[in-house]
């Protein structure tokens, strides 16, 4: 654990330009005793005891699937923007930023670390990380999507609400569009250089016949894959709701979970799960059963991003002893603190 410390103290200054972690690591905390407070440690309980070994097999195999298939979501954007990585390294990176997230506060410092340690090894720290930041915001778009179009055909607690929701997120996006866009105009130098960036990498990058496509295969299959594991999670824990409307409930837990307000991922996606469990009459302890055991097997799927790690470590102390690398700078810490806009 030391080494993991120390990997998120090296990438901590690129990860407080994306947000207090102290706050994240607050609203997690915060959510977490307040369903200590509500349903007790019970339905937690509850959750570890429902894990088999069967579940597991199954997490761990849909995890590796999704791994791969996020990995080769990762390098066709990274090819895209000049940093193309091997597919098997890509995997291997992948694993790693999923245990990291899995284990470190806050939830994004495996993919900081993931972006920081392949930019360098390309040579451009900074596009290393706006094709970690454009893989990841891709996912989370197409699951937004299929989320909503799942909630408007399937029955859900927030179905009556969901037009005024969507209607709402759309009209703050085209507002905060607009509001860059007037800014940059106005001269103002780092919004019009971040203008350009996005500009550049969508218009020939992500959006190119041969890319857009790709991506979005392989976010529609990621989402797949983690809904599937969250039913058989659910099935295991007892849960006998109809397919259906489980796969609705599922899918709001999941776009719940994406917001980075956790200790370790617990957080908020325990809260969606007590409250959309609760509002479908299911309960919320239920909820916090089926959350529970979902996360403990996606920490069992991940464990193989301990082992690289582990092994990156001792290569690390191996090759310590080598003059040349031991003096050489970081040059992480500068890079980062050019894209911190």
């Amino acid at each position: 654990m030391a080494d993991l410390y120390t990997v998120a103290a090296r990438i901590g200054p690129g990860v407080r330009r994306f947000g207090s972690p102290l706050l994240r690591l607050a609203g997690g905390a915060v959510v977490l005793w307040f369903l200590g407070r509500q349903v007790g440690a019970a339905p937690f309980e509850n959750g570890l005891r429902a894990v088999t070994w069967q579940a597991v097999v199954v997490a761990v195999t849909l995890t590796f699937a999704t791994s791969v298939c996020c990995a080769w979501r990762w390098r066709v954007v990274a090819r895209a923007l000049g940093v193309d990585i091997g597919l098997p390294a890509a995997v291997g990176a992948y694993y790693r930023s999923l245990f990291l997230n899995s284990v470190l506060p806050g939830g994004v410092l495996g993919d900081v670390n993931r972006a920081v340690t392949h930019g360098r090894r390309a040579g451009d720290v900074v596009r290393g990380l706006r094709a970690v930041a454009w893989e990841r915001l891709w996912g989370q778009v197409i699951q937004a999507v299929l989320t909503a179009g799942v909630l408007l055909t399937l029955p859900s607690p927030i179905r009556p609400a969901l037009p005024y929701v969507l209607a709402g997120t759309a009209g703050a996006a085209g507002c905060a569009a607009l509001l860059v866009r007037r800014a940059a105009r106005r001269g103002r130098p780092r919004l019009a250089r971040a203008a350009r960036a996005v500009s550049d990498d969508l218009r020939h990058g992500l959006l190119a016949p041969d890319v857009w496509p790709q991506l979005t295969l392989a976010s529609v299959l990621v989402v797949v894959g983690h809904t599937v594991t969250f039913v058989v999670a659910a099935r295991v824990a007892g849960c006998t709701a109809p397919l259906g409307e489980l796969i609705a409930l599922l899918m709001i837990i999941q776009t719940a979970a994406v917001i980075p307000l956790s200790v370790g991922g617990w957080g908020l996606r325990e809260g969606a799960a007590a409250w959309v469990f609760a509002a479908a009459g299911l309960g919320a302890a239920a909820g916090v059963t089926v959350s529970t055991l979902y996360a403990v097997l996606m920490l069992v799927a991940v464990v193989p991003g301990a082992g690289l790690l582990l092994g990156d470590a001792v290569r690390h102390r191996r090759d310590r002893g080598q003059p040349a690398e031991s003096r050489r700078a970081d040059p992480a810490p500068r890079e980062l603190e050019a894209v911190r806009d």
